[in-house]
């Protein structure tokens, strides 16, 4: 019985990446316990029937959460600290890119620029977003992607932080995590046009900051990319004829660049790598990419983020303030009702 048969892990999402992920992490040890952290409990519940019908030995579990309302991520939490008392692995790949406008333009001068293999593995340049406020007065693609995740850690500290036995993070970030469309004074990129990028980089900066503050007691966090996958997503970004034209000229690039991975299978190549890894080994500066060659072998690289530290502890800062504004806005709103 290997060290991980009882180890008990968060993956979030029942499609994509989070559904190719479970397949993949059960294929490595068919006993273990997942709990699907997910929206629609209706298609988490087929995925489980799934999941069990492939790998009977294993337990799959199921708990509701919206990591863009944060009344959805408290309600998720209290459950999850009153059915485990530990987490070993948190998988937090749940996101999204709302509404992405595609400038065709900036496309096909990339196409016959020598930028071509960098414009299609990051989307830089190509891509904005009409980002809008939640319920919660937040913007919706930072509480998404960012500050939902983060109460949800600060929720589960006593799961996570067992210096005798470490738990980690796992975060799905990105190439296209920029560093020029972050900004300190506006974290969450009400003013920008490209909230997603900006999420994505606030994600390596919180990672890093995590990293920092709780090491020694035995929680330790990482970042992935996934590659350049065609899914739902980016099959409604732009129209069917521009994919017609585009897909020989993705698959050649294959030959050329390792980060088009294409299918949610080979994107969680370093999902997986790192379940086998031991936290402590880890560099926290570097991301670690799924890739892909030409002729589809799957591996994992590695790259070193473009911050610091001291943006990082800066950032987790910010967090920590908004956090309290947050709660206590809450608590005036519960007690008036």
């Amino acid at each position: 019985m290997n060290k991980h048969n009882y180890g008990l892990f968060m993956v979030q999402g029942s499609f994509g990446v989070g559904l190719a992920l479970c397949r993949r992490l059960l294929e490595e040890d068919d006993a273990l316990h997942l709990c699907l952290a997910c929206r629609n409990v209706s298609k988490a519940e087929a995925v489980r029937i799934s999941l069990l019908a492939s790998h009977p030995a294993a337990e799959v579990s199921i708990v509701q959460v919206d990591v863009s309302s944060l009344p959805s991520v408290f309600q998720a939490t209290k459950e999850l600290k009153q059915r485990f008392q530990r987490l070993d692995y948190v998988y937090l790949n749940a996101g999204i890119m709302p509404n992405p406008q595609l400038n065709i333009k900036a496309l096909f001068r990339g196409l016959f620029s020598r930028n071509v293999i960098h414009m299609f593995s990051t989307a830089e340049g190509l891509l904005t977003q009409n980002d809008k406020l939640t319920p919660d007065g937040l913007q919706e693609v930072f509480e998404t992607n960012v500050f939902g995740h983060f109460i949800l850690i600060q929720e589960l500290e006593s799961l996570l932080c067992h210096s005798e036995s470490p738990s980690q993070l796992i975060w799905t970030s990105s190439r296209n995590a920029k560093k020029s469309n972050f900004s300190l004074e506006d974290v969450q990129h009400s003013k920008g046009q490209e909230p997603y990028s900006s999420s994505k980089y606030a994600i390596d900066l919180l990672s890093v900051a995590l990293n920092r503050n709780f090491n020694q007691q035995g929680l330790y966090s990482s970042v992935v990319c996934p590659g350049t996958m065609l899914t739902s997503l980016t099959y409604g970004i732009l129209p069917p004829f521009v994919w017609m034209l585009i897909m020989p000229i993705i698959w050649l690039l294959r030959f050329f660049a390792n980060a088009f991975t294409l299918t949610p299978h080979n994107g969680t190549e370093a999902l997986v790598w790192l379940f086998h890894q031991k936290p402590e080994s880890l560099n926290p500066l570097v991301k670690y990419l799924s890739a892909t060659t030409g002729f589809g072998s799957n591996y994992v690289t590695s790259k070193k983020m473009d911050l610091d530290e001291d943006t990082a502890e800066k950032f987790y800062q910010k967090l920590l303030k908004l956090e309290k504004q947050i709660r206590v806005t809450m608590q005036k709103t519960n007690n008036q009702n």
